[in-house]
């Protein structure tokens, strides 16, 4: 239902419930809890993450509404909209850069689940929309005070309140994905991009980007990467190709 796959510093979590287009409900929240207490647990070897889903129908068609329509309490669905609220929470916080691979369309909680990562990369056949109004509910995963800090606030009214779905360049152009990607060329680029972020100092520098960020925590993570022997090493051979 959740697959982890950690490999040479790149962590991955895939949603695999693809017989309905890997939609969330209580025990998809418990394997991505799992998922992430491993991630956790292997902070020191995972340098970079990936969230995805199965196939090519869907990314996360949002909440599991044969299993979620069980929950007929307020209390009831305030406990299981906060549960899935640290569950993207824990996504955003991860201390290396998060890339949600949007292998199919984003819709509803979907979106939202997209919005934890640092950079979204679609192909783009895929579409994305904070479409919960259809259901007369509104985003609760924190997907609303994400899309309002990435495309402001009039735009992300505009677009929750209304639930108009992009298509993957619209929401390129909004803010809402990093990068396209034709879908044949999909699955190899959006690991590469991945490889590439898990082998560099990328978890410094979204360190230093997070709000708040005193400038001496920078400097120093600078610094510690100015005397580590791959600086050295990469500034030798390219010393040695000016020669």
């Amino acid at each position: 239902m959740v697959d982890l796959e950690i490999d040479d510093g790149l962590a991955v979590i895939t949603i695999d419930r693809p017989h309905v287009r890997n939609a969330i409900g209580p025990d998809t929240m418990a394997g991505l809890e799992k998922a992430l207490d491993t991630v956790t647990d292997a902070a020191d070897a995972v340098h970079a993450l990936v969230v995805t889903g199965t196939g090519d129908k869907a990314f996360v068609s949002g909440g599991d509404l044969k299993q979620l329509a069980e929950i007929r309490t307020e209390e009831g669905a305030l406990e299981m909209a906060l549960r899935m609220r640290a569950i993207c929470d824990r996504i955003a916080a991860f201390p290396g850069p998060v890339v949600a691979a949007l292998n199919g369309h984003a819709f509803g909680g979907g979106a939202e689940f997209a919005l934890a990562a640092d950079i979204r990369v679609a192909a783009d056949d895929i579409r994305i929309a904070f479409n919960q109004v259809t259901l007369s509910i509104m985003p609760a995963w924190g997907g609303a005070e994400r899309l309002a800090a990435l495309v402001g606030p009039g735009r992300a009214l505009l677009l929750a309140g209304t639930g108009e779905a992009l298509g993957a360049y619209e929401a390129e152009r909004a803010g809402l994905v990093d990068r396209v990607l034709a879908r044949a060329e999909f699955a190899d680029g959006w690991r590469e991009l991945a490889r590439r972020l898990a082998c560099r100092p990328s978890r410094e520098i979204k360190q230093a980007m997070r709000p708040g960020c005193p400038p001496r925590e920078a400097a120093r993570a600078f610094a510690r990467l100015w005397v580590a022997d791959e600086h050295w090493q990469a500034a030798e051979r390219m010393m040695a190709r000016g020669k």
